[in-house]
């Protein structure tokens, strides 16, 4: 079988993947996976035909255009149909190049589901965040206000649209695009019980836990309690690592602090602050993070679904400090199956104390494990696997 494969320039969205390609090369299909430049190694190693997006004047890699994405619905559809139509004539070549059976895409990567639609190609959806649809969207807060921007924003879309029309897409409306509905082939890495109103989706949405890789650089623990702070590679919210790290100054944990790709910024900006720490809080410009979860007792996350199910899957309660709407979703998911502590404030003591009650009650610890049975026992890439080549089977020629 041959697949094109089509994701988003962002590490949260394609390590996930890394597994699931590697088990259908290694099982004899020919994965092509359309991306950038900056992922071409760890694509080619788990077995990949790398194939570079790069040099399109594909918008989506500006930081900035991509913050603004979630705020600006009109911007969000013309980003996405001005990125698909400056790969539109390459990805064209080299699908009727390569003649794939099934077309593999990130639920955001709008145009390789647009191809799907424009060749006829049988489609399958890769969703790393949870999978969303009119019952599960209400942990993400739509508030009336952004209803009515959306409203007004209707004409530019219909004319984004448009231009898709015109060079031969299929499509409709913007909901077409953006959302799946239960006919729509889905793999999602996270399991049914973690996934927000999962009795809800059909048998097409395949849900197989989320893509552990092992650890490479084990960390010592030198504390009876060890905290991990992290916010993601890049940091939204610098007062509020500042906060954390004040108030877990005088305690006696082992307290761990990645910075990410903010790293060289924050040291600069942060030198005395950070040359006058006690010795039992490490800051690091990145940690090998599986390494730090498999002996934390809580997780200070900024609630990335990668982050946050690597945490659970280690059994880890997570301090909850969501920074977007489908970060809220996840903080709101787990405080609700009781393995964390959503934080509404950056207080120090509400800080301290969270941590403590996270540490010291057997119950947080508890939800946490329930949830981490539930990703072993979903079936991890053998079954997506399977559950390709079944989707295979069934749009094959007869």
């Amino acid at each position: 079988m041959k697949i094109a494969w089509f994701c988003i320039p962002a590490h949260g969205h394609t390590n996930p993947t890394l597994a699931l390609v590697k088990a259908m090369t290694e099982a004899g299909h020919t994965v092509y996976y359309f991306s950038f430049a900056r992922f071409r190694e760890k694509l080619e190693r788990a077995g990949a035909h790398f194939i570079g997006c790069d040099g399109y004047d594909f918008e989506m890699e500006d930081k900035e255009n991509a913050d603004r994405v979630g705020k600006d619905m009109a911007f969000a559809t013309e980003l996405l149909v001005s990125s698909t139509l400056a790969l539109h004539d390459m990805v064209g070549q080299k699908v009727q190049e390569i003649q794939p059976d099934l077309i593999v895409s990130d639920s955001v990567a709008y145009w390789g589901k647009l191809t799907a639609m424009r060749y006829g190609i049988p489609y399958v959806s890769s969703t790393t965040t949870f999978a969303f649809n009119r019952y599960s969207s209400a942990y993400m807060k739509h508030g009336v206000g952004e209803l009515f921007r959306m409203l007004c924003a209707m004409p530019k879309i219909q004319r984004q649209i448009k231009r898709l029309q015109e060079k031969g897409y299929p499509v409709k409306s913007i909901l077409e695009i953006v959302q799946n509905d239960n006919e729509t082939n889905t793999i999602v890495y996270t399991s049914q019980y973690y996934q927000p109103c999962a009795e809800t989706f059909s048998g097409h949405y395949c849900f197989i836990g989320p893509s552990i890789r092992p650890v490479e650089q084990p960390m010592e623990k030198t504390a009876d309690k060890t905290v991990y702070l992290s916010l993601g590679t890049v940091v939204r919210n610098e007062t509020f690592y500042c906060n954390c790290i004040e108030a877990l100054r005088e305690t006696d944990y082992q307290v761990i602090v990645s910075l990410g790709e903010s790293a060289e910024r924050l040291k600069k900006e942060w030198q005395e602050f950070l040359d006058n720490l006690p010795e039992h809080i490490q800051v690091f410009d990145t940690v090998d993070q599986m390494a730090v979860l498999s002996i934390a007792d809580v997780f200070i996350t900024h609630c990335g679904m990668n982050s946050a199910s690597e945490g659970l899957y280690f059994e880890v309660p997570l301090l909850l400090c969501p920074q977007t709407p489908e970060q809220e979703a996840v903080a709101k998911r787990t405080e609700e199956l009781g393995a964390g502590i959503w934080l509404h404030t950056s207080q120090k003591d509400t800080i301290l104390e969270a941590v403590r009650q996270l540490s010291k009650q057997p119950a947080y610890k508890q939800s946490a494990q329930n949830i981490a049975r539930s990703f072993r026992e979903s079936g991890g890439v053998e079954k997506a696997k399977q559950f390709l080549e079944t989707i295979r089977l069934q749009n094959a020629p007869l």
